[in-house]
């Protein structure tokens, strides 16, 4: 299982927010590419960067700043206001390695499509956020009443081999993933599933591990010490 530790940007800063909400936006570490740097110290081979800014408003004020993680040497999977091939074509100009599709997927299917065909399976993902099974979007503020496993088969049937799944109940919490609704995306597609979302100890990781997931990001767990990326990826890691 691929480990995404997790750095969220807002405003130039590493930040964190409970359940997606701006109202709880924390900083939680103080520089970036000293996070990267012991990101890869741990051994992770990977990064998951959301930019807020670009999500809440479509600006890309922390452009330099993935810049910077991307020449640290770790693959960036970025999402954060993705939203026409325009945005792919700078996010991809500044080296990240898969970009993350969100609400602009739910609002443009065509796009996805596109995508896929023009930068390949590989490095497109599509982030499935969901509150109470129900797909959200604008930064998780609206309900698009989309099931989440039926609009996970949508993006399958356009070509999307990876999926992020996010119980927005559960992000920020470090209450433990929904494995429940992971088991239900697993049976539902055949896509490489990231599992997003309430991570908060080794343990979860293993139990993820263990259900055969693609990938697992590691956010809150890991800036509050909780999890041990080190030793998460010589058990889990498959970098």
């Amino acid at each position: 299982m691929i480990l995404f530790p997790a750095m969220d940007l807002k405003d130039g800063q590493v930040v964190r927010l409970y359940k997606g909400d701006f109202a709880t936006v924390q900083q939680v570490a103080q520089d970036p590419a000293a996070t990267a740097t012991a990101f890869r110290d741990a051994g992770a081979a990977y990064v998951h960067m959301v930019d807020l800014d670009g999500a809440q408003n479509g600006q890309r004020k922390n452009r330099d700043i993935v810049q910077t993680v991307v020449q640290s040497g770790l693959k960036v999977q970025l999402g954060g206001g993705i939203r026409t091939q325009e945005d792919l074509a700078a996010v991809f100009d500044m080296g990240v390695y898969r970009a993350v599709l969100g609400s602009a997927a739910v609002s443009n299917p065509q796009l996805v499509a596109d995508a896929v065909v023009r930068w390949g399976a590989e490095h497109i993902a599509v982030g499935v956020d969901a509150r109470n099974g129900k797909v959200c979007t604008a930064g998780w503020v609206e309900d698009s009443g989309l099931d989440y496993c039926e609009f996970a088969r949508e993006m399958e049937a356009l070509g999307v081999s990876t999926l992020i799944f996010t119980d927005i109940d559960t992000d920020g919490t470090l209450q433990g993933p929904s494995f429940h609704r992971l088991e239900q995306l697993q049976k539902a597609v055949g896509c490489r599933i990231v599992a997003s979302g309430g991570v908060s100890s080794n343990e979860d990781l293993r139990r993820l591990s263990g259900m055969g997931l693609y990938g697992a990001i590691i956010g809150k767990a890991w800036y509050t010490g909780a999890v041990d990326l080190a030793r998460a990826v010589r058990e889990e890691g498959a970098q």
